[in-house]
């Protein structure tokens, strides 16, 4: 049998749309250490104890030169209740969806009740079916997978996700079970916009996304925490396709975080950056907090287009009103550009309001101004108000140029340093004459380099 290491993968891929595998099983049979194996790095949030992965999370996978989108599902028992019902929902939504269905074992364990009950809602979905006996991590547990053949689905598979034994064999097989690959196109439209739903536990995110896709794509509880791995969900909003990614709220600062929280910590982080723009769930009818402020400073730390959706809208009267506008005033003045918007995820209000404001703020993240204009615009603003007298001294500045886009970037080439307070000053006059609303700005000031005995130089990109 062979044997994998993470990170083996082909450089060629298909275009078009990726099959879709669906990995399966009861709870802790170590599925999402079989993803990880899959996708060849440590995406999915492992922990030893059940009930980890709660919603179908998709990843990108790649062997053998076919492209194909690994879903990992939370643990499925029959007659599941509560919150273990909508994950088993969930896990019955990803085999309806799937080309091809990675059924896990634990052969160390050997079939159970559960796994002869999955079994038969396996059966009902009509589609190809490879049964994974894992954690064969030595021969003598290779041999017991021999009695899995009992369950009626063919051979069994034995592997170790954990250490990558048969893996080799155990991807070769799921290739060739995967539907014929699509026709290559060639150009084509840019894919859909990447938005991050991120936010403190509890404030609506699943909600939300389950509300803009008019389908349940994650689990909703009201226990804050119910999602640890960020689900992307492919969503039809204003005419207009969005990818979107649920994420797991962030209650602690990453060095602060365990087991569980800290991977979801991290997977969190890598979202915001893999996205473009981020909507940033506040829970209107609670005070604005240091959590809140901490997820709207890693958005702008991390160059992202933003848009604020004050969440639960509905449960906010009169009184909290007059509140939350101080509230605004007083903690989010340092992102005054920041687009709001008041929605409930719950009741629908005002959640088609949320693809235009998007579409704003990606506008803005993207936006460059030609740079006559710009320095056209700087001449008459630092003669009007030119920097302050220090030591006998006012810098100047020379020149001005946007260095890129998403987000926006500037740089002043300058004759010295200029004070902080005027920096901040040339950026927000910027802001009210070019826009820039819902995208975070850079300004950069690069003083004149001084040559030559009489300290005259120039200015260097």
């Amino acid at each position: 049998m062979s044997e994998v290491p993470l990170g083996v993968l082909s450089e060629d891929s298909d275009t078009g749309p990726a099959p879709v595998v669906a990995v399966v099983g009861r709870p802790n049979v170590g599925k999402s250490t079989l993803v990880n194996r899959i996708i060849g790095r440590r995406q999915a949030v492992v922990e030893d104890v059940p009930g980890v992965t709660r919603d179908r999370v998709p990843y990108d996978a790649q062997w053998n030169g076919r492209r194909f989108t690994v879903v990992d599902t939370g643990g499925w028992e029959p007659d599941a209740r509560d919150r273990a019902a909508a994950i088993a929902a969930q896990a019955e939504i990803a085999v309806q969806t799937a080309d091809v269905v990675v059924f896990v074992v634990d052969v160390s364990v050997g079939a159970t009740d559960v796994d002869e009950a999955a079994v038969k809602m396996l059966r009902r979905s009509h589609k190809p079916v490879i049964l994974v006996a894992n954690k064969a991590d030595n021969n003598s547990l290779e041999l017991e997978a021999v009695s899995l053949w009992s369950l009626g689905l063919g051979e069994p598979h034995p592997i170790s996700a954990l250490h990558g034994r048969g893996s080799g064999d155990l991807l070769d097989d799921i290739l060739n079970a995967l539907p014929t690959p699509p026709p290559i196109v060639e150009g084509g439209p840019r894919g859909p916009r990447r938005v991050a739903l991120v936010g403190r536990p509890n404030v609506g995110k699943s909600s939300l996304l389950n509300r803009v896709s008019k389908e349940e794509r994650a689990v909703v509880d009201s226990v804050a925490g119910t999602t640890v791995d960020p689900v992307d969900s492919l969503v039809e909003m204003d005419g207009e396709t969005w990818q979107f990614v649920d994420t797991a709220g962030l209650r602690k600062r990453v060095n602060q975080a365990s087991g569980t929280e800290y991977y979801a910590s991290l997977r969190t982080a890598g979202a915001v950056e893999a996205a473009e723009v981020a909507v940033v769930l506040l829970d209107s009818a609670e005070t604005i907090s240091e959590q809140d402020q901490r997820v709207l400073t890693q958005v702008v730390e991390a160059g992202k287009a933003l848009v604020i959706a004050f969440n639960k809208w509905d449960l906010v009267d009169a009184d909290r009103r007059i509140y939350l506008d101080k509230e605004i005033e007083r903690e989010l003045k340092r992102i005054p550009w920041a687009i709001r918007v008041n929605i409930s995820a719950k009741t629908g209000r005002a959640v088609d309001k949320l693809a235009p404001a998007l579409r704003r703020a990606l506008a803005s993240w993207e936006q460059r101004v030609p740079t006559g204009a710009l320095n056209q615009w700087l001449t008459a603003l630092t003669q009007a108000t030119p920097h302050p007298v220090r030591g006998g001294r006012a810098p100047r500045i020379l020149f001005a140029t946007q260095a890129g886009v998403a987000p926006p970037r500037f740089v002043l080439f300058t004759t010295g340093p200029l004070d902080a307070g005027y920096q901040r000053f040339v950026e927000r006059k910027l802001r009210e004459e070019f826009g820039f609303e819902g995208s975070p700005i850079e300004v950069s000031v690069k003083p004149r380099k001084k040559t030559g005995p009489g300290g005259r130089g120039k200015a260097h990109g």
